[in-house]
């Protein structure tokens, strides 16, 4: 199924909606363009004025199987007619003894894991950072520009990714240093991948850790394996390999953030794996259960030996959102990683070509369906562009294709892992005419 535009966007229906929403709901949300979603099912979102959208986003990044697959829809309807909750701090229940099993096996490394259930991203980044200042015995923590870990105190702290997130929130938790990420396209040092250092790891021990961060204070290192929010940059291997040799030598800890990059979005259940990367902590959430509020913070079994009551959560690991994820893992253990491969490496091949076809396309990057365009005013000077940015996401949305920005100046393609070669290339063609009508 593609795209079909009835009416004038926002139709009348949702224009009416929105003057509700905009009277009793918090000016905080972010809403780029006026989309009042019915129903959804696969890749297609319907409005309340029954215009049919292509969804390239997926809930941003969180419905893994498409919106309602049947099968998940058929293990929520079955769980909730049999117990829908409990909470798991206090009481027992099978099926989230079965996901911690799975999670504890999919995650990357070999050593035994233990999982802790939370109920969104922020709270898996939360309860990484406690364990690990619980475990070591120390509270300072080194993350990255461009980073988005989450909006609550610890996880905002960690966050480096736009000031209107953290201005008025102060003071924020000491004791967290941020460092450029490995974003080769546009590298803090001026050097080049296929003959740099790892200056952006270097920098560490060369000069942090000298001068004003004891590496024996630093509880963890947080990374995203591939930065979501900070505009889908894909870094080399030998970051990851760098950073662990680092980590390792002062006994620090690596803090994986798979919350955007985890759960198939890359073509592999964790995007750690694409480089060989095994954190001691990571947490994931987003597509963990196709749109049910889950998220699970994995640590090695010998780091999770905190003593009961230490950290907790009433509704994390609730069964419901729990039989959710179990269905999303088989669907994506069974086809959908696959599919997330395919689909993703046929749309990157295509779009690899446009820099050389297009003036403000600086870059384009990505693994999977997790990819990411950069948009810049001159290909020389790789200055910024985030006005066509904003120009092409009102666009998109105006041709039936939802996309939203990532980064100061790129567009994230996130879809659901549902999506088939025929709707990719619409995508791609709705983006192509965007931009030549653009230009």
């Amino acid at each position: 199924m593609l795209p079909s535009i009835r009416t004038d966007l926002p139709g009348p229906k949702a224009a009416e909606l929105i003057a509700r929403d905009h009277a009793v709901l918090s000016p905080s949300y972010t809403r780029d363009y006026p989309l009042v979603v019915e129903s959804a099912s696969g890749a297609i979102v319907t409005d309340v004025d029954g215009n049919r959208f292509l969804d390239m986003n997926a809930g941003i990044a969180v419905v893994a199987t498409g919106h309602c697959h049947p099968r998940v829809v058929a293990a929520i309807q079955a769980q909730a007619a049999k117990l829908i909750h409990m909470s798991g701090t206090d009481f027992y229940y099978e099926n989230m003894v079965q996901l911690a099993e799975k999670l504890a096996r999919l995650a990357p490394g070999e050593s035994p894991r233990r999982v802790f259930f939370g109920n969104s991203g922020a709270e898996a980044m939360e309860a990484a950072m406690k364990l690990a200042k619980f475990k070591t015995g120390r509270d300072k923590f080194i993350a990255f520009f461009g980073a988005f870990h989450g909006r609550t105190q610890g996880a905002l702290s960690l966050t480096g990714s736009k000031t209107v997130q953290r201005q008025g929130f102060g003071p924020l938790i000491p004791g967290v240093t941020h460092i450029p990420y490995a974003n080769c396209y546009r590298c803090a040092y001026g050097q080049r991948v296929e003959t740099c250092k790892v200056e952006c790891v270097q920098v560490l021990e060369q000069q942090l850790f000298k001068t004003i961060l004891p590496a024996e204070e630093v509880a963890a290192i947080v990374v995203e394996p591939v930065q979501g929010e900070g505009g889908y940059v894909v870094p080399p291997r030998k970051f990851f390999d760098e950073l662990t040799a680092v980590a390792r030598r002062h006994g620090i800890l690596l803090i994986a953030d798979e919350v955007q990059c985890g759960m198939g979005r890359t073509g592999r259940m964790f995007a750690s794996a694409h480089f060989g990367f095994e954190p001691d902590i990571l947490a994931t959430a987003k597509g963990i259960a196709s749109g049910l509020p889950l998220s699970a913070t994995i640590a090695r079994a010998d780091l999770m030996t905190w003593p009961p009551g230490a950290h907790a959560s009433t509704f994390g690991g609730n069964p419901v959102a729990i039989a959710a994820s179990l269905v999303t893992i088989e669907l994506l253990e069974e086809e959908l990683l696959a599919n997330a491969a395919a689909v993703g490496g046929q749309m990157l091949e295509r779009l690899r070509a446009w820099p050389g076809r297009y003036s403000r396309v600086g870059d384009v990057r990505g693994l999977g369906l997790m990819i990411g365009i950069e948009f810049v005013k001159d290909q020389a000077t790789r200055e910024r562009d985030p006005e066509l940015r904003n120009a092409l996401v009102q666009r998109m949305f105006h041709k039936g294709v939802l996309v939203l920005g990532a980064g100061p100046n790129s567009i994230r393609l996130c879809p659901p892992l549902v999506l088939n070669a025929e709707q990719a290339s619409f995508a791609l063609d709705s983006l192509e005419s965007s931009l030549n009508e653009l230009n």
